[in-house]
């Protein structure tokens, strides 16, 4: 990399503010000075590069602002042509709605405008076009407030900027910025509430989450920014190095930035129904999502010398390096680390990091990258985030109760991975008490799941020694993974034993399924009936490939016409199901793994596997194991995956199709221009008009070949086409089937439990006896009230709740959650749902589970 690329890249990481020794000011005249030097002859390659610089470290906007704004000193013209391309970069972002890159280029000109580059009239035009937009979409009239999540990002990105130019913007044009102010202050007036209750992580707010509850994300930064004015807009967090070359700046001549344009919004439907609006509000939360759900996991002192606008700033912050840096990890903890603030922020960048890995509906990344980033962050902070990332564990442990189904498997699956990385190493002993609650119990089945998870990570002998500290806790753990092969017991019945060995002998010797499927119909079905036959053969061929996963699968390639043959119907795959399962009953990842193949394979229907998930033996499980789970997520992600590939496929074809038309009528063209001009041609020595029959023949060769592509996608198309309405038919059979499952077998529970399901920590209160209780004691290290154990340990939330109630607290925060995940494959059939499941006599806790998974307001809208 040349010198001066390094230097830009490298900017400030020596400087004070991010961590390093040396002074800023020299460091951004040494690299100003070898830029301006190098503009003499590579400007074409610096401005594109700088641009991309602040675009993907915007933790670093305030040195480039202000690196730009001594070059505009130097180099007007050159400035000019950055601004322009912010320009067009900007209106490009806001017509496809590129939320990460609008806020970010908006954030790169108010510090420009510090830096005197910009006008400060030009950003008051910006803020007004977008509020503006705003406060047209959210009017009843005039607008479409089912698009109100854009609305609300551009008055964040306005509010946004404030920390970074406020200061400035009130110095220069006052009365401009009260006005914008008293805009956003008119908008919040007349925009809806956001209650996000789908999408918090957790059931119940504790009492110190509760104020925070009653706002949403814009009005909480509105707040924010509010004492920030009235605290001079200074933010601690927000660095300057603009103000030490003051004097130098404000002779360089400042731009005007041209006007921008809002897309217009989707028009309102013709007929304004909750399902109507609640479409057009899901599509345009997909579009402008919310960057991050604050989780408030530590108490509040241990953040309460932040100011409000500090904790927004910095969390911006670590958003932006770990959107930016994903591909980088060793980059990304080490900007992590390296913030320009001049305080300590462990606390809040483990919030920060856990908000993003427990955000819904889904997180921007997938869940190992946030494994890698702590781990990483431990390894570079070793005397400080490892003792906040475990602290963060701990208070989330005892709020497990009220932890959002999703997210508690989300905790589960990163916990059990993040201590494989630390050699499973984790003080048990703190938690052996959870042995004690019932069986039901949410942290006795985190511990339990997290053990299931660290054996399928290492080996069972591995996770037995890591909990030495808390030999009950081996209680917990899982059977060892052996199969569970019904004719290696004693008391086998002789003649299926008799059966299973002729089986395996055939495979053995590598006969042909035609020839096992021969020997069955003509054997075995005969003498023994289906069932019987179709045990000995699942069994036998699963033991056949018990070995390894790639045995599982060889067997199940070579042999699933065997299968197929015996599982035609559904009530057959279901018995199918349960035969895995059996098999398979010692190991739950071996037994998602086989069923999870089988529908790959076509042996097994989704519909069966949901009829399969709903039997009572695994109904009964649903409060105690993520076994059922698992593998009814499995089923719906591979449904969900083959519309999702389709469309994405008939998208390219659509292209392709349109390319090959294109192309077919050109050649057509040629062909045609050809026949209607003759060319000169020798006939016995004289010229002549008439056609040349070689070029003739390749134009209509080339004619031929055109129509027959085209032809040939449009066939394909069609094909895909009408794959994919299958699939959409499919997936809406599924869904509705689905739900009807959770419809009935939580009927009779929420009756029996009528007005006995309340937040956890009520039940633990109420389930406590004031006359043999103690007075609550305090954890010292995390501040959380406790109340005594009968066996003096410390009881934690959510272990007196009865275990009926416990089961329907559990199977209805999984149907919201995967009415959330798969929300967008559900609006579509929403008509359908409500008229077929979501009836009168659905229970209301059922509805509301559902519409809580879709954000859909009980009243419609």
């Amino acid at each position: 990399m040349s010198s001066w690329r390094s230097l830009v890249l490298r900017i400030g990481e020596n400087c004070s503010e991010y961590g390093g020794n040396t002074d800023y000011k020299d460091h951004l005249e040494t690299c100003f000075g070898v830029v301006r030097r190098e503009l003499l002859h590579s400007s074409d390659d610096i401005l594109p590069f700088l641009l991309e610089c602040a675009e993907q470290l915007p933790h670093k906007i305030p040195l480039y602002a202000t690196l730009v704004g001594l070059l505009n000193l130097e180099n007007e013209d050159f400035v000019l042509n950055i601004v322009e391309r912010i320009h067009a970069n900007l209106q490009a972002a806001l017509d496809v709605g590129n939320c990460n890159r609008i806020r970010v280029l908006m954030r790169f000109l108010t510090v420009l405008m510090c830096s005197k580059v910009l006008l400060p009239s030009s950003l008051i035009v910006l803020f007004e076009t977008l509020l503006s937009s705003a406060a047209t979409t959210v009017d009843d009239e005039k607008g479409n407030s089912s698009w109100q999540a854009c609305a609300d990002f551009y008055i964040t990105c306005i509010l946004s900027c404030l920390p970074w130019g406020g200061a400035e913007l009130v110095e220069q044009v006052p009365e401009e910025i009260d006005r914008v102010l008293v805009g956003i202050q008119a908008y919040l007036s007349i925009r809806r509430h956001i209650s996000d209750t789908g999408c918090s992580a957790f059931e119940y707010n504790d009492e110190r989450n509760q104020d925070d509850s009653q706002k949403d994300f814009l009005e909480d930064l509105w707040d924010r920014i509010q004492d920030l004015s009235t605290k001079g807009w200074k933010a601690d967090s927000v660095p300057r190095p603009h103000l030490s070359f003051e004097p130098q700046l404000v002779s360089g001549k400042s731009h005007d930035f041209g006007p921008l344009n809002c897309p217009e919004q989707p028009n309102p439907p013709a007929e304004v129904t909750g399902i109507t609006y609640g479409i057009q509000k899901h599509e345009a939360e997909l579009k402008y999502p919310l960057r991050m759900r604050s989780l408030n996991i530590f108490p509040s002192s241990k953040t309460e010398d932040l100011q409000p606008i500090d904790r927004f700033v910095v969390e911006e912050y670590l958003l932006d390096v770990l959107l930016f840096l994903n591909g980088c990890r060793k980059e990304c903890a080490s900007s992590m680390v390296g913030l320009p603030v001049s305080f300590r922020y462990e606390y809040l960048m483990c919030e920060t990091i856990f908000s993003q890995i427990l955000l819904l509906p889904q997180p921007p990344f997938k869940p190992i990258y946030y494994t890698l980033v702590i781990m990483d962050l431990c390894k570079a902070l070793p005397g400080a985030f490892p003792s906040v990332v475990a602290g963060a564990v701990r208070a989330l442990f005892d709020k497990i109760a009220d932890l959002d189904m999703e997210c508690r498997t989300r905790l589960i699956l990163w916990f059990s991975h993040h201590l494989s990385n630390f050699q499973f190493i984790w003080p048990w002993e703190e938690w052996s008490y959870v042995l004690d609650l019932p069986k039901w119990a949410p942290q006795r089945v985190f511990v339990q799941e997290v053990l299931e998870r660290e054996v399928r990570l290492s080996y069972w002998d591995k996770i037995k020694q890591s909990v030495e500290s808390a030999p009950v806790l081996e209680e917990l753990l899982p059977p060892k993974g052996t199969p569970n092969f019904i004719y290696s017991a004693e008391d086998a019945d002789q003649t299926e034993l008799s059966l299973s060995a002729e089986l395996n002998g055939m495979v053995k010797d590598r006969l042909t399924s035609r020839e096992i499927i021969s020997w069955i119909e003509s054997q075995v079905i005969p003498d023994h009936g289906p069932d019987i036959t179709l045990r000995v053969v699942v069994q036998t061929l699963l033991n056949i490939g018990s070995k390894s996963f790639t045995h599982l699968i060889t067997v199940l390639e070579r042999y699933c016409q065997v299968i197929a043959r015996i599982c035609s119907d559904q009530d057959k795959q279901v018995l199918l199901l349960s035969e895995v399962s059996y098999f398979w009953r010692n190991n739950a990842q071996m037994t998602a793994i086989a069923i999870d193949r089988m529908m790959g394979y076509r042996l097994v229907s989704n519909l069966a596997i949901v009829r399969w998930v709903f039997l009572p033996q695994n109904v009964d499980q649903f409060h105690v194991s993520d076994r059922p789970w698992e593998v009814l997520t499995n089923a719906v992600n591979k449904t969900s995956n083959r519309i999702t590939d389709l469309r994405k496929e008939i998208s390219v074809l659509k292209k392709s199709v349109v390319s090959a038309s294109e192309a077919a009528s050109k050649a057509q063209s040629y062909l045609e221009d050809a026949k209607s001009k003759p060319t000169l041609t020798l006939v016995d020595g004289e010229p002549v008009l008439a056609e040349n029959p070689v070029k003739m023949k390749r134009l209509q060769s080339n004619v031929d070949k055109t129509k027959e592509s085209e032809i040939s996608l449009r066939e394909s198309l069609e094909a895909k086409e009408a794959l994919f309405a299958r699939a959409v038919n499919e997936i809406e059979e599924l869904f509705i089937f689905l739900y009807k499952n959770f419809k009935n077998i939580l009927a009779e529970p929420l009756r029996d439990t009528e007005g006995t399901l309340h937040p956890s920590h009520e039940a633990d209160e109420m389930a406590i006896d004031e006359e043999n209780s103690p007075a609550a004691e305090v954890d010292s290290a995390y501040e959380r009230p406790q109340k005594s154990h009968p066996n003096g340990k410390s009881t934690r939330i959510g272990c007196n709740v009865g275990e009926k109630e416990q089961w329907c607290l559990s199977t209805l925060g999984y149907v919201k959650a995967l009415t959330r995940q798969y929300s967008s494959e559900i609006w579509p059939h929403i008509e359908k749902l409500d008229a077929e499941v979501l009836t009168d006599d659905v229970h209301p806790l059922v509805r509301k589970a559902v519409y809580s998974g879709l954000r859909r307001p009980a009243d419609g809208f």
